[in-house]
């Protein structure tokens, strides 16, 4: 491996999150086209799991992750719990997501029952953000998605989720 792939390598291990090409071209001071050359170089030589990790775009970023080879060996040692979510939690979740920007009148519209605490609960985890207001009497708020949402769920974007048609299947990743 390459000095420049080391480096890569590095920045996402210590990164912890999804980083940019942009992120990466600026931190690393390089162009951004020279960033996707050799994210996708690194990609290649991650892909045969022979150094236990891979990347994965989500989020508008890519991130390190274990190799799909290793899974099961990871999680018998670390034995990682996803965050639950209540039932409440997730068709609120899967409302926002289908309709956002959306405001908690239209959602509790939808579900037929009050979502305030399923919101409030929601907004303390990272998954849902207020992202304005309505320009209406009352100024209701808006509410979106957020970052954290697309990486737990592993989306690149939102354009990943499944079709309305297919049901609101969001299942938390293995």
């Amino acid at each position: 491996m390459n000095a420049a792939l080391a480096e890569l390598l590095a920045v996402f291990f210590a990164a912890g999150r999804p980083l940019s090409d942009r992120e990466l071209a600026h931190g690393l001071e390089r162009a951004e086209e020279e960033i996707r050359r050799l994210v996708g170089e690194l990609g290649r030589q991650l892909e045969d799991g022979g150094h236990g990790v891979a990347l994965e775009e989500v989020a508008g970023g890519w991130r390190l992750i274990v190799h799909p080879r290793f899974v099961d060996r990871v999680q018998r040692v670390l034995r990682p719990r996803p965050p639950r979510l209540s039932p409440a939690a997730l068709e609120v979740l899967a409302i926002v997501a289908y309709h956002q920007p959306i405001t908690r009148p239209e959602i509790e519209a939808m579900r037929g029952k009050s979502s305030d605490g399923v919101l409030e609960g929601l907004l303390e985890r990272g998954l849902v953000e207020v992202v304005g207001e309505k320009p209406v009497v009352g100024r209701p708020r808006l509410y979106a998605t957020t970052q954290r949402f697309l990486e737990l769920f592993g989306l690149a974007s939102l354009d990943d989720l499944p079709p309305l048609e297919e049901g609101p299947a969001l299942l938390l990743r293995d």
